[in-house]
């Protein structure tokens, strides 16, 4: 009798134990947020942000069109871009922002380094009023900093669809060819060109 009442409270114990866990696992979960930023060529912009303290997520894919499920062959419409699951406990919204504008070329209108065309503009896409102030304010003092009228779109949050599993991960499941592309198309070089430090 003294054992099963033994049992039943370690029993207990563990079940209380398991709900506090799996409560503690689930706010974590809870606390996490996304933002979705363009920058031309999506495995470039997953490269930056996998680099990222507090990034627990980054995932390739098509936005700002309005044709369902789009591909990498049809994606008309479409802006490769990259949604960014994050920590907001470990990196900021403005932290973000400045890794962003800092990987991409932000005075080119037509296109990212040797990509060009509608597909690989330059957009952050907001999800409230917050970020769009932050947003257009970074924007803003870009402008100024470099006398130039920066071509990066703010538009709000939409509707986003995954990359084909090819995609996700490039860089790291194709890193030689993915060095090559990078080199060949002048990203890394132009970057320097602009912020004056080491883009990897």
């Amino acid at each position: 009798m003294i054992a099963r009442w033994i049992c039943a409270g370690l029993m207990g114990a563990f079940l209380a134990t398991f709900m506090i866990a799996s409560g503690t696992q689930n706010s974590r979960a809870a606390e996490t947020k996304t933002a979705i930023f363009a920058g031309g060529c999506f495995w470039c912009v997953e490269d930056a942000f996998d680099k990222v303290d507090g990034v627990t997520e980054t995932v390739s894919g098509y936005a700002g069109g309005t044709t369902p499920n789009p591909t990498y062959r049809s994606h008309e419409g479409y802006i490769e871009a990259l949604k960014v699951t994050y920590d907001p406990s470990k990196v900021t919204y403005a932290m973000l922002l400045d890794h962003y504008w800092r990987n991409v070329d932000p005075f080119d209108p037509i296109g990212q380094f040797c990509d060009k065309g509608h597909a690989y503009q330059t957009v952050v896409y907001v999800s409230d009023d917050a970020e769009k102030r932050l947003a257009e304010s970074t924007k803003r003092e870009i402008a100024k900093r470099f006398k130039q009228k920066v071509a990066t779109e703010i538009t709000p949050m939409t509707t986003f669809y995954d990359a084909e599993g090819y995609h996700q991960d490039y860089h790291n499941k194709n890193p030689v060819a993915y060095k090559y592309y990078k080199w060949r198309c002048g990203r890394a070089q132009r970057l320097s060109e602009i912020w004056g430090d080491k883009n990897s």
